[in-house]
């Protein structure tokens, strides 16, 4: 009867590999907290602004350098986890409800307060077209995320017939890049668009309003956008380092201008990628004996 007081000993390192399941899990809460920040600076600065624009402006930075810090705690959650091997179901899932609120929800209320709500009054026809503007990118990034998980869940079938993940390429714009891109230009010009002439509030609102469609169309669209999932997961590169550090430098010195750079460079680049591989397809299917109908008919002929 002694075997009823033996302990059975847990494998060693099995609290440390419990532990490491806490690491991306962290990472998310801090993306929650980011965007819960900016949504509470953003409705301050918004109260501050008939009556103290420096704070309020101060208040606007901040808000969108908190959405800056949410994109760099997104990035890591999922690294982390793939580096550590603890991916999990429920840490999917958790993510996407967290970038609902700090990549949907809180730009949107910072777009609202810097410029939609503070420049045009519900009494004009503008305000509305900027509200549906705002909730078109809201619906759209959601269901961004929502195909994202799906596609996820049911991987393609490439030709060999094996189901395999596309991890260098997502399907439409992230909608963490399409928050970056609204928060780096409230960054770039934190002074809420209300404390300019009204002729010129009005012209950068419209503006705002049509990127904001612009984004949601990104979004839900069907280009590709580079992932960048596996840089850095292969051997250490020199190079790559050196890259790192140098964007690092300038995001610190000049980060108003390099984060924008950064923002936009992103968004377009997927539209010339697409650009590209059509008229690239079109010059080769023109090239192709000069008739691409003729040529379609010899094939079907011969067959």
């Amino acid at each position: 009867m002694e075997m009823d007081n033996i302990e059975i000993e847990e494998p060693r390192h099995a609290g440390l590999k419990k532990g490491l399941f806490l690491l991306p899990a962290a990472f998310t809460t801090a993306n929650v907290a980011m965007g819960f920040l900016c949504v509470l600076y953003s409705l301050r600065a918004f109260q501050l602004l008939p009556t103290d624009i420096q704070t309020s402006t101060a208040y606007f930075d901040f808000a969108a350098k908190l959405i800056g810090f949410a994109i760099l705690f997104d990035m890591l959650d999922g690294r982390v986890a793939r580096m550590t091997k603890t991916t999990t179901e429920i840490g999917v899932q958790l993510d996407s409800l967290a970038d609902v609120l700090t990549f949907g929800i809180a730009p949107i209320v910072l777009a609202y307060c810097w410029a939609i709500g503070s420049v045009f009054y519900e009494e004009n026809e503008l305000y509305g077209l900027g509200v549906f503007a705002l909730f078109m990118y809201l619906m759209c990034g959601i269901f961004r995320l929502a195909r994202f998980n799906l596609q996820a869940s049911r991987p393609r079938v490439i030709a060999s017939g094996v189901t395999k993940v596309d991890k260098k390429n997502f399907v439409g714009l992230p909608i963490p890049v399409a928050a970056g891109l609204l928060a780096s230009i409230v960054h770039f010009k934190p002074r809420p668009l209300a404390a300019y002439e009204p002729s010129t509030a009005s012209f950068w609102t419209l503006l705002i309003v049509a990127l904001l469609v612009a984004l949601g169309l990104l979004m839900v669209s069907r280009l590709k956008y580079t992932s960048f999932k596996s840089l850095g997961m292969g051997k250490l590169n020199l190079y790559l380092i050196l890259l790192i550090g140098g964007l690092g430098m300038l995001v610190w010195v000049y980060s108003r201008y390099t984060l924008l750079s950064l923002a936009i460079v992103y968004v377009l680049h997927g539209i010339v990628w697409y650009l590209t591989t059509f008229f690239r397809a079109t010059k080769k299917e023109t090239v192709i004996d000069g008739n691409p109908e003729e040529q379609t008919f010899k094939e079907s002929s011969i067959s």
